[in-house]
């Protein structure tokens, strides 16, 4: 009801307002059953153990069990109140953030209790929440005991007690159970379906789900037809492809299995069906590759990108406009795979579609995949990653040295930075050791690739003094934006001095935007994201690029634009081809929903092989769902089922990769 109040969208019906809050109240109401059942089981078993000492009484005619044993039933009660009163706060900020109940987003961050934490207490007045918390469960635990003292269990017949406790927990298990396999209502407009949710039935499911069978979840077609259409999707002018068209799949024999040495074989041949060597010139020099991807820095903050303030021209990028006004080119369509950092990672690295679930980098089958610094690695390069943060946060170290990454620099190599954040090092600080790093790789001689995460722009929102005029205590979104802003521009001043400018590719990306906001399931206005390319070696980039991209085609691009051979398993293209900007498909993720964009079509695909059809403009963000898709529109959808189908094979059989003989050069 309170959030119902503070977010719900205007213009809904009596009618429609009804009929959501009956569904809410039911996943409540099984949710409020199997919450009590488990706090009230979990504070007697508890207060039980640790009454056990108060036994060792009893030899001195001393029979304390009882009484310490509710005593400290009442104590594990009012603390349980505190975290329910606790969770109940969180979810109010949580859906002020995200417009979501607790998703896998709420999940991934309690891996990370000393980084969450800190932003938490820098965001938020955690002193007062914990104030409320405390009042407000030692008087809900007082009031509760005073009208309702525990019964006399003891003097209860065990038959009777057991019947008791096993009828709740069984209602509790089938409340649980319900809504694990009812999705999440669905609505028109995606925050209303998210307002009638359940935040720990919803959190239930998001911990659930992290590693999911695809085809059980989501829509699939034939899986020979699906590798033969999704060849035909990467098929580019001049590219070769290592195998035929993969032959029909083994079938299950008489006892309803596949034969596992003819599927290996299978996997195989539909993996060599998809390997490809993309054609260029071996003549022409290795040129370094510096990316720098930045957190949370979406196209609405950037004047080049048409930012508008009161109806006016407005930026929070002066510094990156003036880089684009002075010649960088520009990608004026991007969209992002996803909104989290690992999504980023993985689209612009690994040139990967973002499979429902977790990313691959937090998947256990990622120690040998597919990267930009495997294939720069295999032409000779250097390569090095540099995050500002701990490498274990967000699986950046497991990740980056198992797949093509030299070395890793993160938050703990740096001994005396100028600032750090929540997150870890200023951007400041990451962005100058960068240039030390590849001052020294260019003096061994060796072409480089060196990858950049910065995490300034994020709550909550600190940065030194003294580098823009906005005051740092305000800890202002805005604020933190130019200041990463005023970071980039001292980097590239700082670069243009040094020995490697001339031959260095430098990209700026973001990882995804700033939040997700808008009416539909995924709102594609808060995709779109900045690539600016500052290449003074390549005096023929167009200035802008306006076809419509994704995180994934940023990998092959690039290799484009420096023009050498290579072998790629990668899903995106090279946009600035006419043939790869044609087949070029948008790929997107948000919690457990996926989806496919093309010529203002999007296709969504959930959970109980659920789909969804919109069309629309998504710069503004007036999508409308077709109850009815065209051609088009079906035709889209079938490239998408097959796209996240095939990825989703790849990856899961370990052939996501170029089998080992063929990697050395």
């Amino acid at each position: 009801m309170v959030l119902w109040l503070r977010f719900a969208p205007s213009g809904l019906s009596t009618a429609e307002s009804l009929r959501i809050f009956g569904t809410g109240l039911l996943a409540d109401a099984a949710i409020s059953v199997a919450g009590a059942a488990f706090i009230i089981g979990l504070c007697s078993f508890l207060s039980s153990v640790l009454a056990l000492p108060s036994l060792l009484l009893l030899p001195l005619g001393f029979h304390p069990w009882i009484p310490v044993r509710r005593a400290l039933f009442r104590i594990a009660v009012t603390v349980g109140l505190m975290v329910t009163l606790f969770l109940w706060i969180s979810e109010w900020y949580f859906f002020a953030e995200f417009e979501s109940r607790f998703n896998t987003v709420a999940i991934d961050y309690l891996i990370y209790p000393h980084e969450v934490f800190t932003n938490l207490r820098e965001s938020y007045p955690l002193p007062w929440i914990g104030l409320a918390c405390f009042i407000g469960g030692l008087g809900l635990s007082s009031w509760l005991f005073l009208r309702t003292s525990p019964p006399p269990w003891h003097s209860v017949r065990p038959l009777t007690r057991w019947s008791l406790a096993s009828a709740w927990i069984l209602v509790a298990a089938m409340g649980v159970l319900h809504n694990q396999l009812q999705p999440i209502p669905s609505h028109r407009q995606r925050v209303v379906s998210e307002l009638s949710a359940n935040g720990w039935a919803a959190a239930l499911r998001a911990a659930w789900s992290r590693n999911l069978n695809y085809s059980d979840f989501y829509p699939v077609i034939d899986r020979t037809d699906a590798f033969r259409r999704v060849r035909s999707l990467l098929t580019e002018t001049g590219v070769t492809f290592f195998g035929p068209e993969v032959s029909a799949a083994p079938q299950p024999g008489p006892d309803g299995s596949v034969d596992a040495n003819a599927e290996a074989r299978w996997l195989d041949s539909a993996r060599d069906s998809l390997r490809r060597t993309i054609p260029g010139d071996p003549a022409k020099p290795r040129l370094n590759v510096c990316i720098i991807t930045e957190e949370s820095l979406g196209s609405e903050f950037w004047g080049c990108l048409g930012r508008e303030k009161d109806g006016r021209p407005d930026t929070l990028t002066p510094r990156m406009d003036r880089l684009v006004h002075d010649g960088a080119t520009l990608f004026t369509h991007l969209l992002a795979d996803g909104n989290r950092t690992i999504r980023g990672l993985e689209a612009i690295y690994s040139s990967f579609p973002p499979l429902p679930g977790d990313s691959i980098l937090a998947r256990d089958k990622t120690e040998n995949v597919e990267t930009l610094a495997r294939v720069l690695g295999r032409d000779g390069y250097s390569t090095l990653f540099l995050y500002a943060g701990h490498g274990t946060f967000d699986y950046i170290r497991s990740y980056s040295l198992r797949n093509g990454w030299e070395r890793l620099v993160e938050e703990s190599d740096f001994t005396h930075p100028a600032f750090r954040t929540a997150w870890g090092v200023s951007d400041e600080d990451l962005l100058h050791r960068g240039i030390e790093e590849m001052r020294a790789l260019h003096h061994t001689g060796k072409p480089f690739l060196t990858t950049f995460m910065t995490v300034s722009n994020h709550r909550p929102f600190t940065y030194p003094t003294g580098r823009i005029p906005e005051d740092p205590a305000a800890r202002q979104r805005d604020h933190a934006v130019r200041y990463a802003d005023w970071a980039l521009g001292d980097f590239f001043e700082r670069a243009r001095s040094e020995p490697f400018w001339t031959n260095t590719v430098f990209v700026v990306i973001a990882d995804h935007g700033a939040r997700v906001y808008g009416s539909q399931t995924i709102p594609l206005r808060s995709y779109q994201i900045p690539c600016v390319v500052v290449a003074p070696a390549l005096r023929n980039l167009p200035a802008r690029i306006d076809a419509e991209a994704s995180q994934m085609d940023i990998a092959p691009t690039l290799l484009g634009m420096i023009g050498r051979p290579y072998e790629s398993l990668f899903f995106g293209h090279n946009v600035l081809e006419t043939s790869g900007a044609k087949q070029a498909r948008s790929l997107m993720h948000h919690n457990r929903s996926i989806a496919v964009y093309r010529d203002r079509h999007q296709v969504v695909f959930g959970l109980n092989k659920m789909i969804e059809h919109w069309a629309g403009e998504p710069a503004s963000g007036a999508m409308a769902r077709q109850p009815e898709p065209d051609a088009a529109a079906l035709n889209l959808s079938t490239d998408g089922i097959a796209l996240f189908q095939v990825a989703d094979e790849l990856y899961t059989a370990r052939r996501f990769n170029l089998p080992t003989q063929t990697t050395g050069r």
